[in-house]
């Protein structure tokens, strides 16, 4: 058993212990609460003196293979990066991705994320087999994955913005989905990889490819997501095309439900919002990612009053260069409380969004997302000594403030980071491979 004691534990959703401890047993947490842990044989006692001890955070979006590409297009509306940068995506193989989503996930780990999401959409015929490599990523560095098969059907021949050579057929790119599932989904408890099924975007694939992925999805148990809401002019689009908000259109395509997630979701309309709040549709907050393409605020605090879930995801590296998710606590708050005033959103509840607010995106609140017996060792200590310590509230000194360094990160029970640095891999080697990944792709290009 391993005992982490005399830290200032935050439980989230509960109860506070300003001299607290967790108790864990293999992969789960055996007790948490407040004084010296109760006696017992200990292979390891973790002195959390001076540190904040919360539950590991929760990435409900990402792109990890835009670790390639990141600083392009600096300047650009989401449409303009997105033309600016498929034709590159369109060269990636398996070892670009296997290299960029290792130096992605060691980055979230860094920032003290235990539990990831990736969205995988852009799969170019005869590269191997791209969702196999970002797998074997995440196992190499040792966090709980939840990847998501994406996949496009409409390319510029159809009037999409996708070159042809990454979209697939929607038969095929159901089947590719569904081998997915059989090969990697694991929905056993305590499991450390689950698979959903991700059509890119209703608005870059055919409604054949929407509906028949969430019966895909409903058929095999397991979660949809896809990106929502996004910018006006998705908004304008849809309203010009079909007559309805996106909110209403997914409804039409029944892709409301509490299996459901969407990313973004910038524009949403109070009837939106109503319906996520009365279905338990998710959204993943991109804070940063929104900021750089200039999409706008999401309406977070509208959400979490209505009582919807609401996760928080750093976005693809491309759109949000060298993001932390802990960072994204900060910018969720900041976002608010710049739209709605002071009293948005506080410090616990930016929290919450980066750890039970993400778990319920994912469908995993019974088991991530807080310290609480039963529930798996997943968890974050961050050293508020030094400058930090000026803070007398240790939870507004991590929000408020730059994200304090990490003393240890523990995922299933295992040490992924000690001291800042990654121990699961090399950590020179894994940033070297992200460089590797990214002049690979761009073979040659400026």
């Amino acid at each position: 058993m391993i005992v982490v004691e005399n830290g200032h534990v935050v439980t989230v959703g509960g109860d506070e212990y300003p001299a607290g401890h967790v108790v864990i047993d293999g992969d789960r947490i055996v007790a948490v609460g407040p004084g010296a842990a109760p006696p017992g044989e200990y292979s390891e006692r973790i002195d959390a003196g001076g540190c904040l001890v919360t539950p590991g955070l929760v990435n409900t979006h990402h792109h990890l293979y835009q670790w390639a590409t990141q600083g392009f297009v600096p300047d650009g509306t989401l449409f303009e990066w997105l033309t600016g940068l498929y034709d590159i995506w369109a060269g990636m193989d398996a070892e670009v991705v296997a290299d960029a989503a290792a130096a992605g996930l060691a980055w979230l780990a860094l920032s003290g994320c235990t539990t990831t999401t990736d969205h995988h959409y852009v799969f170019p015929r005869g590269r191997g087999d791209l969702f196999a490599a970002e797998v074997a990523a995440a196992r190499r560095i040792g966090l709980r994955f939840h990847p998501c098969r994406g996949s496009m059907d409409r390319g510029r021949s159809q009037g999409g913005l996708p070159p042809d050579e990454v979209v697939e057929d929607t038969e095929a790119a159901l089947l590719a989905t569904e081998a997915a599932i059989d090969a990697y989904h694991d929905p056993a408890p305590g499991s450390m990889l689950r698979v959903a099924v991700a059509p890119c975007s209703p608005f870059s694939v055919t409604e054949k490819l929407m509906t028949e992925a969430a019966a895909l999805a409903r058929r095999r148990g397991v979660r949809l997501h896809t990106h929502l809401a996004e910018t006006l002019d998705e908004d304008e689009h849809c309203r010009a095309q079909f007559g309805c908000t996106p909110g209403e259109y997914m409804e039409r395509l029944g892709w409301l439900g509490d299996d459901v997630w969407f990313a973004h979701c910038v524009h949403l309309d109070d009837a939106d919002i109503a319906r996520f709040a009365a279905t338990g549709t998710g959204t993943a907050h991109c804070p940063s990612s929104n900021g750089r393409l200039g999409a706008g605020i999401a309406r977070v605090a509208e959400l979490l009053a209505a009582g919807a879930p609401v996760g928080l995801g750093v976005d693809g590296a491309a759109s949000s260069e060298l993001t932390p998710l802990a960072g994204e606590l900060r910018q969720a708050l900041l976002f608010q409380r710049a739209r709605s005033g002071p009293r948005a959103l506080t410090a616990r509840q930016a929290l919450e969004l980066g750890t039970l607010g993400g778990a319920r995106c994912l469908g995993r609140q019974d088991e991530i997302g807080t310290l609480a017996p039963g529930k798996l060792a997943d968890l974050a200590i961050w050293r508020l000594g030094g400058f930090h310590a000026a803070v007398a509230d240790p939870v507004t000194a991590l929000v408020f403030g730059p994200t304090p360094p990490l003393a240890r990160l523990l995922v299933a029970g295992r040490t992924v980071v000690a001291d800042g640095e990654l121990r699961t891999a090399p950590q020179d080697a894994v940033a070297a491979g992200g460089v590797r990944a990214r002049d690979r792709l761009l073979g040659g290009r400026p």
